[in-house]
């Protein structure tokens, strides 16, 4: 299983870090390793959306398949990885001091075995790492900009 957690301070309020976050849809503008979401119904916000992520690092790529399971505005988005890989995530917005916010990102994954099992998380696990890393200078550039 990878264990992942990344964070960031954003020079912005919870609110508004949410309000760049709360378009599921427009996570691929800051996530460099998310190529395409789409929806798998009508629901676009909230506990209960799902909607599958074409995904792609280095020369892997896959559909992940996600379900939101927690939405707390201003505060928590979790979800849960049904597809080729499971596990379950979320990103929490704190509120830090000076109307800033502290992003943090956690997953648990579990990779197929086609992506060495518990080898390949533990490679996975700082591979990602590094991406999301990146994904969250990407957040914080939009929201300060």
């Amino acid at each position: 299983m990878a264990r992942i957690r990344v964070s960031t301070i954003i020079d912005a309020t919870p609110s508004r870090v949410w309000s760049s976050i709360d378009d599921v849809g427009s996570h691929v503008r800051w996530m460099e390793d998310a190529r395409a979401i789409r929806f798998r119904g009508t629901k676009r916000q909230g506990v209960g959306t799902t909607f599958e992520c074409d995904t792609k690092v280095g020369p892997f790529g896959l559909t992940d398949i996600m379900e939101i399971t927690a939405w707390e505005p201003r505060q928590k988005m979790g979800v849960r990885h049904v597809g080729l890989v499971t596990g379950e995530g979320a990103f929490t917005l704190r509120p830090a001091k000076g109307n800033r916010t502290k992003f943090t990102w956690r997953e648990r994954l579990i990779f197929p075995w086609w992506l060495g099992g518990p080898i390949g998380a533990a490679v996975g696990s700082e591979v990602l790492r590094l991406i999301w890393r990146r994904n969250l200078r990407n957040l914080k550039g939009i929201v300060e900009s």
